[in-house]
């Protein structure tokens, strides 16, 4: 029997991202699915989110991601441009996420069309990896959907033109979390239980084997 897990994922979140060669590690060896429910960045849920914050933490997320990432080898470097738009001095973050909500909606209508972990997993690489200047251009993001049998055309295409009905499927996403039991990405919930952090996959693993979880 194939176990499915929630997979709560923000595109402008780098520990979702540090996530993903692990969960796909899993996905290839064990009988199990994620089920993609993206979200948005915390920055644009919670007005004022950096000016409540404590201003030790952005400097330690930039150190901690680094070490994670060359620790696991993993290829890193924060996208360009940022995926969310905010003034670097005042921290303030924009009301209009052009960036942000274009990826979230592409990712929302690839889970829905049934690649959602694919989708997710090519798209989050080419952004944080490092390897391409402009994510958001050049039909880059297509061609990650055009890569995992997605036409990218299309997806494009539809996710402009049906934004308002996944904007919804996106909040109610982020309600299944606060339903969950967390607020944070990335979040694992198997049977209604969630595990919280990049780190939290062996975790889920181990749950789920506790339920029967096979090997493929």
């Amino acid at each position: 029997m194939t176990h499915t897990f929630d997979f709560h994922f923000s595109f402008r979140s780098p520990y979702s991202y540090l996530a993903m060669p692990a969960v796909e590690a899993l996905l290839e060896t064990y009988d199990a699915d994620a089920n993609m429910r993206i979200v948005r960045p915390i920055a644009v849920r919670i007005p004022g989110f950096f000016q409540k914050v404590n201003p030790l933490w952005p400097p330690y997320l930039g150190r901690d991601t680094r070490r994670i990432a060359e620790m696991n080898g993993i290829p890193y470097r924060w996208p360009r441009p940022d995926p969310i738009v905010q003034d670097r001095e005042t921290r303030d973050v924009a009301t209009e996420q052009p960036y942000i909500m274009r990826v979230s909606r592409l990712g929302a209508l690839a889970a829905e069309r049934g690649k959602g972990f694919a989708f997710v997993r090519a798209a989050s690489h080419m952004m944080w990896s490092g390897e391409v200047e402009g994510w958001h251009e050049d039909g880059r993001l297509a061609a990650c959907a055009d890569a995992v049998g997605l036409d990218g055309a299309a997806l494009e295409r539809d996710a402009a033109t049906d934004a308002a009905r996944l904007d919804a499927i996106i909040e109610e996403n982020e309600n299944a979390q606060t339903v969950a039991g967390h607020w944070g990405v990335p979040l694992f919930v198997f049977a209604g239980e969630p595990f919280f952090g990049q780190d939290r996959v062996d975790h889920l693993l181990w749950r789920m084997k506790q339920t029967g979880l096979k090997e493929r």
